[in-house]
């Protein structure tokens, strides 16, 4: 008993020298392998841009304006690379209200003082998040969402839109569109991101509102508001080069692994999920689409098989962190044909050019997608039973959380679209002339010719 008395003295002293260092071991820090996904993940969201999406678009254009549609992505990219650091991150990931965040980030203040430190998304509030990542490289790649989303919106006014009041537009659309609705979703102090009408909050992993239905709703009004290209409906207006769109959507294809399975900002078992259903979605998509085009038109198409799997990244963005492969399965065959027939059928009934399907695609395929998640997210069809942030929901609740996230996404893009439109209109004019979009934009625009 002694000899028992005498051990566990000698214990004491060791067990309090080892106190210290459980305690630094409970400070967060910095993960490698967190980081070293992340700024992999950045790159290849960045991919997504320049050369993805401008390839993609280009090669659904006619050759006299290939060079100023993979103009328009190029830059893009360098106009909200700038904004994005001067004050569109701050008013999106900032704690502010809930409505905006604050000027605390403006010109990516207090970045020198943390670089080495883990990110807090929220800090100081209850929803505080720690993330294993330092704040630049959450900054960069939530900078490239706000760089492909302005760029989405493109493909709807192709070959029509001066140069002078794209840029003007892009600029004023990510402060005044794509900043706030990044805050309302996610941030943690967003009000969609809290939850309204007593509703869970929005669940939205990689940006199905944020994103796609932002983008396509725009690209809808952009397109409304320019009217229809010259000799719409009789002239041919057949991609010139789909090899280029092939390349274009594949690249995409490969980038999306960044953007959804990115978006755990973490290398674990979500992001491994994540990438798993995005790739059966997309699958499932390209399938449908081909197999609805097939029985509608008797022949299979190139660019019915790549819109389709564009459209299954699309629908698939929003539930990737939170669904099954079985739920994915589903949602990839109805994105497909649903958005076959919005850029096919319903485009033609409704009589709007929207060039390269930007509303039907990504505006149909992210409010499907929106909504579907509301179906299997965090109830009965999927494993991931309770919301990330620990609250337990049903099917039904989150429905209804989703359709509210949508119609105010759609609402707020839409209205805010049309005023700065009109705005551009007063002050530069929106669209070239008749002369000049006969001409082609290569050369009208930039004084370059393909070829």
């Amino acid at each position: 008993m002694n000899n028992l008395m005498t051990r566990a003295a000698l214990a004491i002293p060791a067990l309090l020298l080892s106190m210290p260092a459980w305690a630094e071991d409970a400070v967060p820090k910095i993960d490698s392998g967190d980081t070293a996904w992340m700024l992999t993940s950045t790159a290849l969201v960045l991919m997504m841009t320049v050369p993805g999406l401008a390839l993609f678009y280009a090669g659904m254009v006619r050759k006299k304006n290939i060079l100023a549609t993979m103009m328009q992505s190029f830059m893009i990219t360098c106009l909200i690379t700038v904004v994005w650091m001067v004050a569109g991150y701050s008013l999106a990931f900032t704690n502010g209200s809930a409505y905006i965040g604050d000027f605390s980030r403006v010109m990516l203040a207090g970045f020198g003082a943390n670089w080495d430190k883990p990110f807090i998304l929220g800090a100081g509030t209850e929803n505080a998040v720690t993330q294993t990542v330092p704040e630049s490289v959450f900054m960069m790649f939530q900078m490239t969402f706000a760089i492909i989303t302005p760029c989405l919106i493109a493909g709807a006014f192709a070959d029509r839109m001066k140069f002078s009041a794209m840029c003007i537009f892009m600029v004023a659309w990510s402060l005044l569109v794509y900043s706030p609705i990044a805050h309302w979703v996610w941030s943690a102090t967003g009000f969609l991101a809290a939850g309204v009408f007593g509703l869970p909050g929005a669940a939205d992993f990689a940006g199905g509102t944020v994103v796609h239905i932002n983008a396509g709703i725009a690209g809808l009004v952009c397109c409304l508001v320019l009217g229809k290209r010259v000799g719409y409906g009789h002239d041919n207006m057949a991609p010139y080069n789909l090899s280029l769109a092939v390349i274009g959507a594949s690249l995409l294809w490969v980038g999306w692994f960044g953007f959804n399975a990115g978006s755990a900002v973490a290398a674990n078992g979500r992001a491994g999920m994540a990438m798993a259903v995005t790739q059966i979605a997309t699958a499932a998509a390209a399938l449908a689409w081909t197999f609805a085009e097939w029985i509608h038109k008797g022949k299979p198409s190139v660019l019915g098989a790549i819109s389709g799997a564009v459209a299954g990244l699309v629908a698939i963005t929003p539930a990737s962190g939170f669904v099954l492969p079985g739920s994915a399965l589903i949602i990839g065959l109805v994105a497909g044909v649903v958005c076959f027939w919005s850029a096919t059928s319903l485009k033609s009934m409704l009589g709007y050019d929207d060039s390269l399907d930007a509303f039907g695609v990504h505006g149909v395929g992210g409010i499907v997608g929106a909504l579907l998640t509301g179906v299997f997210a965090f109830g009965p069809f999927t494993a991931d039973k309770d919301h990330p942030l620990g609250v337990s929901i049903g099917s039904l609740a989150q429905f209804e959380a989703q359709v509210v996230a949508v119609l105010v996404t759609i609402i707020w893009s839409g209205v805010m679209t049309f005023i700065i439109l009109k705005i551009v209109d007063a002050i530069v004019g929106l669209r070239v002339t008749e002369e000049e979009e006969r001409e082609g934009l290569d050369v009208v625009l930039h004084g370059e010719r393909l070829g």
